[in-house]
């Protein structure tokens, strides 16, 4: 039997992925008014400069959409009614974990913003030996940036779901954490010539529901010694192809192919 989509839901997803979108708490929007303050009322009413009747999207974080129209635009405040909701669409079917090594500079940013747009969905930034950041404190600091460029880029590409950012680990920690888990756990490495990612996944049946786990390294990459400790925890090491990728490359490379090979993509 083939299922075709209802017509006018598909139409009001559609209205919805034109919409300015705004991630909220559950409890803003638990009645019919909202009053948006700070950063949110400033995008509103400075950047984007709507008008009353303007119609925006909040989501929840838990995976619905709020159609609310605008009410009222003022100097502390913007008020919206809320018109209807909807489950949100558009999640990945694959659920992928990124544990990628910090990398100095706005590299690290940039995981984060692409990961997002291609559909990872939770990031473990991660500390190994020849990580060039590895102060924790210093780490720990940059949350509440990363946090915004989550939730930026999930508003922009219009996920229902906020990916996860976990806290900050060493690899030795993160490889322990995960080992009793039924994820498939790989670790791309450029000392790896002959198991490809796309072998791998098509050896396991990768299906709707599936956790993949995926081990990035920092700038110089993982020592023989971490990729001796990944396999001794049931992390498999694969290629990406005859070409090295940078370190802030390889991860949205991997997710994508992942992605592609679920038809997510």
């Amino acid at each position: 039997m083939v299922v075709r989509p209802n017509p006018a839901f598909v139409a009001a997803e559609a209205g919805r992925h034109t919409m300015h979108r705004f991630f909220v708490s559950p409890e803003v929007v638990a009645t019919s008014s909202v009053t948006l303050t700070g950063d949110q009322a400033h995008q509103v009413r400075r950047v984007l400069r709507l008008q009353p009747g303007a119609e925006v999207a909040l989501l929840d974080g838990s995976g619905w959409v709020y159609r609310c129209a605008v009410a009222s635009v003022n100097t502390a405040d913007v008020r919206l009614d809320v018109l209807d909701r909807t489950q949100g669409q558009g999640e990945p079917s694959v659920y992928i974990v990124l544990h990628q090594a910090v990398l100095k500079g706005d590299h690290f940013n940039w995981v984060l913003q692409k990961g997002v747009e291609v559909g990872v969905s939770a990031f473990v930034p991660t500390v190994c030996a020849r990580s060039v950041v590895d102060d924790m404190q210093a780490i720990d600091a940059r949350r509440g940036r990363w946090e915004r460029i989550i939730r930026e880029a999930a508003e922009q590409c219009g996920r229902p779901l906020l990916p996860e950012l976990r806290p900050a680990q060493l690899l030795s920690q993160s490889l322990e954490a995960g080992e009793q888990s039924s994820a498939l756990r790989l670790i791309p490495w450029e000392g790896e010539h002959v198991t490809r990612l796309g072998q791998v996944l098509a050896a396991c049946n990768v299906a709707a529901g599936t956790c993949i786990e995926l081990f990035v390294g920092p700038e110089g990459g993982f020592t023989e010694d971490e990729i001796e400790r990944a396999r001794r925890h049931c992390v498999q090491r694969v290629t990406l192809g005859p070409r090295v990728l940078r370190a802030e490359t390889a991860g949205i490379v991997a997710a994508t192919a992942i992605l592609v090979h679920a038809g997510e993509l």
